[in-house]
């Protein structure tokens, strides 16, 4: 029988979805939060605090069938130009020519997956942009991937002995050594993963980055669980840190050249967004990654 038809993995699955989905409400409040109670200075553009916005949405498959769906979170407001925080719960068949990409969809291209996603662009060019996700995917096999990576946008902070970077880095090594996972690989595979081939250099200072995780569930669950809760605790710190911090017209400048990076990396590599438009995803989530205001020198 294939792990798709297996009465446990799917009521895992199920496990993982609502695990996403509480994170999501948390990141969220905690983001409504700090749009409330920053005090400023703000662009002139960006004078009333966000309130996070929901949306459900449904996803069909190529045979008209239902295939799940899931629920965008979008913040603008006066301290994010624009964040979103997303959960995905789909399921359906890989086409032929990406099924072959896929572990464990060449024997059976039906596939079912759960996630979330979130991406931080900050008006401040001092406080960095963010990225995290965290997924279960199910096809012959499954398995957990994810990590969270930060990309300040400023050159003189896009360097590892930068505080904001020591205490990032701090914090995905955190749960890595607790549920004793290989935080120097992860790290280097994170390095590695977000690099700009292209230009031949990376997009930020890094993180963790982990795929193909499958050992033991519980203890896989757990551990996804523990990177998320290291992330809402460690950027909103780093966040609240900076948002006060004065800024140049140089600086924005320099926001929107390096967040055309940004753009160059998630159209050429990222396999989240491929793995979304190549299945059907929701493509108001998959490009809300895409920077609010960019640049090209």
């Amino acid at each position: 029988m294939s792990l798709i038809d297996d009465t446990t993995v799917t009521a895992r699955r199920e496990r993982a979805h609502e695990w996403f989905l509480d994170l999501q409400a948390q990141i969220m409040a905690v983001f409504a939060r700090i749009e409330q109670e920053a005090e400023g200075p703000f662009f002139e553009e960006a004078q009333a605090a966000g309130i996070p916005e929901f949306k459900p949405w449904n996803r069909t498959n190529h045979d008209s069938t239902p295939g799940g769906g899931g629920r965008m979170g979008m913040l603008r407001g006066r301290v994010f130009e624009k964040a979103g925080v997303h959960v995905s719960h789909v399921h359906g068949s890989f086409a032929p020519e990406f099924a072959g990409q896929i572990p464990g969809a060449d024997k059976d291209p039906r596939f079912a997956a759960t996630g979330i996603s979130l991406i931080a662009h900050p008006w401040n060019p001092n406080a960095p942009t963010v990225h995290m996700n965290t997924r279960f995917v199910v096809t012959s096999k499954a398995w957990f991937g994810g990590g969270a990576d930060l990309t300040p946008v400023l050159d003189r902070r896009r360097v590892q002995e930068d505080a904001d970077a020591r205490a990032f880095h701090e914090a995905m090594e955190a749960p890595c050594r607790t549920h004793g996972r290989d935080y120097d690989r992860f790290k280097s595979w994170c390095d590695e993963y977000f690099f700009l081939k292209h230009r031949n250099e990376p997009r930020g200072i890094g993180g963790i980055f982990y795929d193909y995780v499958a050992d033991e569930w519980e203890a896989d669950f757990a551990f996804t669980k523990a990177v998320g809760e290291a992330f809402l605790d460690i950027y909103p710190r780093i966040l609240t840190a900076n948002i006060s911090r004065p800024w140049t017209a140089e600086d924005r400048h320099e926001q929107q050249v390096r967040r055309g990076r940004y753009v160059e990396f998630n159209l050429l590599y990222d396999r989240g967004t491929i793995f979304g438009l190549k299945t059907g995803g929701n493509i108001d989530s998959i490009l809300s990654s895409m920077p609010p205001s960019v640049r090209w020198p």
